[in-house]
Order: structure tokens, then sequence, then C-alpha cells
């Protein structure tokens, strides 16, 4: 499964048209990155640049030209290389480049500094990222301060640098059919790493048995984490990123389980806590009932109109209300709230944009007000609590219990979709899941 072509060439038409035909736009690949010596980590693409080329290599440059009468689209790749392929694996080439993914024109990499200062001369604005990478900065002011060199022979440079984030990031905020075509498929694979996770679980087992199952659930669909997995027993799941997933898991305890696929580049973030031994204690299903209810209520508000952060405040209520009635915090809830007494076991938000990215781009403010929720925005809600076991004033029973539920969420036109909610979360059916494989 991937984005069709048509898609591609439709997003790249949309960005060309906001840019306006006096600017150019030039979107580097993700580079390889040296893991140790000779060691590289798994190459995965530039999020913003495979949004609008679906190229799956490094060493790439795409440049966008609005207007350009031999073609808009030019992209500079890496040429075939029987030899290094042998080692490697297979180049796409600049044939493939546009046979396969539909570039204009294709340039071999190493021709870039020959080609693309003339192919900039005569735009005025330049889309481009300037920070992200020094040494490509050098490199495009040099390609600049070419074309201004020869300003007497009548060549003009780009007078403008322009980011590209702030547009290209809110067309990537509002997703096609396609996108959450992918973004189910990678639910429903995340969906079926959990209930193995949990089938399979029982007291004795480490955090890495665990984390090992969702693992084989993700590569046999052909996909990859969309972040490392978070395995918590006990304690360690008040830890809000742990990634050791090397301890033993005790009975009596619960874990928390946060892990996604990742297909196609869509991510997947999915947070489940269940019961090790398939009980939970008194104290665990009181507090794993707040946040419950907690996220019920947040999923909720998660409507057109309502702002970003209302799901957001629905949950706090709930959690505030519920860590009162349990004794864990003293006072009138509304009070309580405004003076953020509920962050001693609530400390982040209750979600984020997702998509290409797990923690996907797109403002959340504009100018200073909440950004409101519209169809086609993909976010997670996924509130918790953290009672750390080091809590002083906090009863005995609720000490070192970590609790997370997640889901992803697709705003509609009527409401909301949740992408995940197939995936148990009442009490009752957990434990009927947890260890039944």
């Amino acid at each position: 499964m991937s984005v069709p072509g048509s898609e591609l060439e439709r997003r790249r038409r949309d960005l060309m048209a906001a840019m306006g035909e006096d600017a150019a736009a030039l979107i580097p690949a993700a580079p390889e990155r040296v893991r140790n010596r000779d060691v590289e980590y798994p190459f995965r693409q530039d999020s913003d640049f495979l949004y609008l080329t679906g190229f799956p290599e490094p060493e790439a440059m795409a440049l966008l030209l609005p207007g350009r009468g031999e073609g808009e689209y030019v992209l500079f790749c890496r040429e075939r290389d029987p030899d290094k392929e042998v080692w490697t694996g297979r180049r796409v080439g600049q044939e493939g480049a546009v046979a396969r993914y539909g570039a204009d024109d294709a340039y071999p990499l190493a021709d870039v500094d020959e080609v693309l200062p003339g192919l900039l001369e005569g735009r005025r604005r330049l889309f481009y990222s300037l920070g992200r990478n020094s040494e490509l900065d050098r490199r495009v002011m040099g390609w600049v301060n070419r074309i201004r060199d020869r300003a007497r022979s009548g060549q003009r440079p780009p007078q403008e640098f322009v980011a590209l984030e702030p547009t290209l990031h809110d067309m990537r905020l509002h997703k096609s059919q396609a996108e959450l075509e992918l973004m189910r498929h990678a639910g429903e694979i995340s969906m079926a790493a959990h209930r193995r996770a949990m089938q399979v679980c029982r007291p004795g087992m480490h955090e890495y048995e665990v984390e090992a199952e969702l693992q084989y659930v993700f590569r046999r669909a052909n996909t990859e984490p969309a972040y490392p997995p978070i395995v918590g027993g006990g304690a360690n799941g008040c830890i809000l990123h742990y990634t050791e997933n090397d301890q033993p898991l005790h009975d009596g305890d619960l874990l928390l389980i946060d892990a996604g696929a990742e297909m196609a580049g869509y991510a997947s973030d999915i947070t489940r806590t269940f019961p090790i031994n398939a009980r939970f204690s008194d104290a665990q299903r009181q507090l794993y009932e707040v946040v419950l209810e907690a996220q019920d209520a947040a999923i909720a508000r998660a409507v057109p109109g309502n702002s970003w952060d209302d799901p957001h405040q629905a949950a706090v209520a709930v959690l505030t209300r519920g860590l009162v009635e349990l004794g864990l915090l003293e006072g009138e809830v509304d009070r309580l709230i405004e003076e953020d007494a509920y962050r001693q076991f609530f400390m982040h938000r209750t979600g984020h944009w997702l998509g290409l990215d797990v923690h996907d781009v797109g403002d959340y403010k504009r100018d200073g007000e909440w950004r409101l929720l519209a169809p086609g925005m993909t976010l997670t809600v996924e509130p918790g609590l953290y009672i750390a076991p080091e809590s002083k004033g906090v009863p005995a029973r609720f000490r070192g219990i970590g609790i997370r539920i997640e889901d992803d969420v697709l705003i509609t036109e009527e409401g909301h979709e949740v992408l995940t909610g197939a995936l148990p979360r009442a009490p009752d059916e957990l434990e009927a899941l947890v260890g039944a494989g």
C-alpha cells in the first residue's frame, strides 16, 4: 500500500499554486546516518520529502519550479551503479525517477552544482528550510551567490528565502482518503500487535519478551514501529518515554504498552494498560476507570468547531475530580484545575497531531488562539495518571501505578471516528484477554 502517484502530483501542484510562479522550492531527502563504524541506522525518509515525492532513497533533492515549460518537478538523485548496487541494493536512477515517481526531469546528484543554479535563476523567492542542515545551507547559499556573481550578464538570483513549513505543514495537517486508508491499516496492525501482547503476557516474563511479540506482528505485516515501543511494567509505567524494556513483569503489577506501526510512512499510536496477572486490584481499577472516563470525555469533545484545547480540558476536569474523590488531591475541583494541581499526576497534554510523523506537524495555535478542529485532521487522545512510587501524601495502595489509554481519532464532518476503537479498553474486556493466548 502507498499513496498513489496522482495524489503526490496533486500535492506538488497545490504547493506550487500557494508559492506563486515567481518562486522555487527545494526539498532535500533525509541523509543516511551512521550508527557505528560501518553500520548505518535503518533509513527513514524525511516526511516532507516523502509527502511530496514518494521517493524512497537518500541523497536526493526535489526542486519545484511553478510555470516551467519543460516541467515543474525536477529530481536530483543517485545514478544507477551496478558495482555499488551489489553491496547496498538497487537504485531507482534517473529513468526510474521519471517513470516510477513522476519527475518531469531527473539529473544525477553529482550534477547538482552545475545544473541547479541555472534552474533557480530568475526566481524571486526560494522556499527552503534554512537551519536544518548546515552543510546543505552552505551549498544553497553558494548556488545563489553564483547567480548573484553573474548579475552583470543579466542573471537574477532569488531575492528572498521563505520557510516552507507553514504552507507545507498546513497541507499535511488535513488528511486525504488515501492517507486515511493507510492510517486505518496501520491502526489495524497495531491493534493486532497489542492483542497479541496481551494474550501472551504472564507474570515472570520480561518486558522485552512482550516487545518481541509486538515487533513480530509489525514485521510480519511488512511495517516498522512508528517509534520505539514503550513496554513498562509496574512503576516503569510512570516514566512517560520509558524504552529500556528490560525488566521482569511482576504478579500484581500493571503493564503499560505504548506502540504503533508505521505503514508507508503513516503512523499509528496506541497505548493500553492492563494487569499482568489478568486481574485489576481495587486501587488499579479505581485509577483505571478515572482515566477511561477522561478519555471518553476527551473523545466526545473531538468534533469539528471545537478548539484543539477542548478535549484536553475535558480530560483534565474528569481526572482532577477523580483524584479528589480517591483522596490524591484535596480541595475544590475548579480551583485545583486553575492551579494545575493535577500536573503532579498528569503532566502532559491529552494528545498530538498524527500522520507521517507520530508527533505530526501543524500549528496548535494561530494568532495566540487554539486552533479549531476540522474534518480530515487526525490526532491522538491519551489521558493518563502516573503515581510515582515516591509520591508524598498519597495512599500507599496507589503508589507505583502508571496508566495511559491512547487512541487515534479522525475528525469527520459528523463528529469523529476512533480509528483504533476496536481494541478493548474496558477493564473486564482486558481481564478476559490478558493471558488468553
